[in-house]
């Protein structure tokens, strides 16, 4: 490598282990070490920190059964096959000779696998460990690694001036506390985004001003459907569409800006037992499957683009290319793996790409915490990667009856129909007059107005207001006692 972002040990110290990051005592052996050298390379490439211990305490190279570094690097000379591109820092913390953490650096491996030797083992960083593959999951890794070309193809008629965005470099730089006086150029270098001095396809697609001049796949259409189908030509029910084709940065940014509006609004209870106002859909749920989509597309796919599709019931997240092979729909929520590793590693360190798959897991925990169905991956035609969020009103009713059966316990069964009714529409809409629950129950304001009194001396609701003649007196749920 030529240059290198050097870290601080401030980064060392306050991330914690994970695909891009593992930290060991300096007595651990050398040959031990590649072990976690080889599985690195096989991944994204990461950083490997020797002189910390397990509970993150510094203890360097002055310790006694310390290891040298000439040993650590012979080891990877002598134990890996091939070779993988690494780099070393060294960050000094005391004043004593040993009192420093060697860095070894490495980088992905994108056209060919690293083994173990002597008896070509291959290790592979999955989230935070570096674990061993078995026959059939090396075979899948090799296909794997014949498509990871893409992002490393050179663009010839590209060119730093003109076509990267410096001031993303700099906020790039910014995130990773990197030397201030790198240049937007070197910075592409330590991340390899500049092969043969010319820009690769990653380079314009996490920098590039108009990545789409040179990508014109590199895009995500989002489009907003009256309803639950799409329809055609006279009985076309678009109701808004936007083409985003920056940066994926950039789009990430102002995706979320321009889809957040777009989300319809319910009534859920949140932890403290409040009534609070929700999306229709968890964000970190939409937004996590758009940063996934774009960080482990194919981008070799040239005659598809990223498609955001939303209806009245669903949002599809549609993204081509199957799940890379080491990944599938059984074990995607505990295993990590990118076609795209240069992408991937910039983006996680911008912020966007969550660690330890957190993301996936966590849309599931979201989406169950909205009281909506598990969110649903499948691989249409084999060929793309599709992310269904349901949002069924009529699933979202049962579960917030559900809630609220939890809620009042034995008393809900003790409820008319009228009251459980105006409970659920008051859930629903968050206070309500009497007008608004008569025409709810589809009955006279003085049958209303008498539902809504039984259920405030039975303390389930509460009056708002100043007097009776006060225009804006309405009626909300009782906060739950905590």
């Amino acid at each position: 490598m030529e240059h290198t972002i050097e870290y601080t040990m401030d980064y060392i110290l306050g991330t914690p282990e994970s695909v891009y990051l593992d930290k060991k005592s300096a007595r651990i052996t050398p040959k031990e070490m590649v072990r976690h050298v080889v599985a690195f390379a096989n991944a994204n490439g990461g950083v490997l920190a020797i002189g910390v211990e397990d509970d993150n305490t510094l203890t360097g190279f002055s310790m006694q059964n310390a290891h040298s570094i000439d040993e650590y690097k012979a080891a990877i000379i002598t134990y890996c096959c091939p070779t993988p591109s690494v780099s070393y820092q060294q960050i000094t913390y005391g004043e004593h000779e040993g009192d420093f953490v060697l860095l070894i650096i490495i980088d992905a491996s994108n056209n060919q696998i690293v083994k173990k030797t002597p008896n070509n083992e291959v290790f592979l960083r999955l989230n935070d460990t570096s674990q061993k593959l078995t026959h059939e999951q090396i075979l899948n890794l090799e296909y794997d690694k014949g498509q990871r070309f893409f992002e490393d193809i050179e663009v010839s008629d590209a060119s730093v001036d003109e076509d990267i965005d410096i001031s993303l470099i700099e906020t790039y730089k910014e995130r990773m506390n990197s030397n201030k006086a790198m240049s937007c150029e070197q910075i592409l270098r330590s991340r390899n985004l500049i092969r043969n001095n010319h820009l690769t396809n990653a380079a314009l697609l996490l920098f590039g001003k108009n990545p789409s001049q040179y990508l014109p796949h590199a895009r995500v259409k989002f489009i907003r459907y009256n309803g639950t189908k799409q329809l055609t030509g006279e009985r076309i029910n678009i109701i808004k569409e936007m083409t985003f084709d920056s940066s994926i940065p950039s789009i990430l940014r102002n995706i979320a800006e321009f889809i957040r509006p777009q989300m319809r609004e319910f009534q859920t209870i949140d932890k403290s037992g409040q009534f609070t106002s929700i999306p229709e859909y968890p964000e970190f749920a939409w937004f996590e499957g758009i940063v996934n989509a774009l960080t482990h597309r194919d981008y070799s796919i040239t005659g598809d683009y990223i498609r955001i599709s939303m209806y009245d019931d669903r949002l599809e997240i549609f993204s081509p290319g199957k799940l890379p092979n080491i990944v599938t729909l059984e074990n995607m929520q505990n295993t990590r793996y990118s076609r795209n590793p240069r992408i991937a590693r910039v983006l996680s360190e911008f912020g966007w790409v969550k660690e330890l798959n957190e993301g996936v897991k966590r849309i599931y925990d979201e989406m169950q915490k909205y009281f909506l169905h598990e969110p649903i991956y499948s691989e249409p035609n084999n060929r793309a990667v599709l992310l269904t969020l349901q949002n069924s009103i009529t699933s979202r009713h049962i579960r917030a009856v559900d809630k609220l059966s939890e809620r009042f316990s034995s008393s809900w069964d003790s409820f008319t129909s009228m009251e459980r009714q105006t409970i659920q529409f008051l859930y629903a809409k968050g206070k309500g007059t009497t007008k608004e629950v008569a025409e709810y129950l589809v009955t006279s304001p003085v049958t209303a107005r008498s539902v809504l009194k039984g259920l405030c001396d039975k303390e389930i609701i509460v009056w708002v207001g100043t007097s009776t003649t006060d225009p804006c007196q309405h009626y909300v749920l009782s906060s739950p006692t905590v």
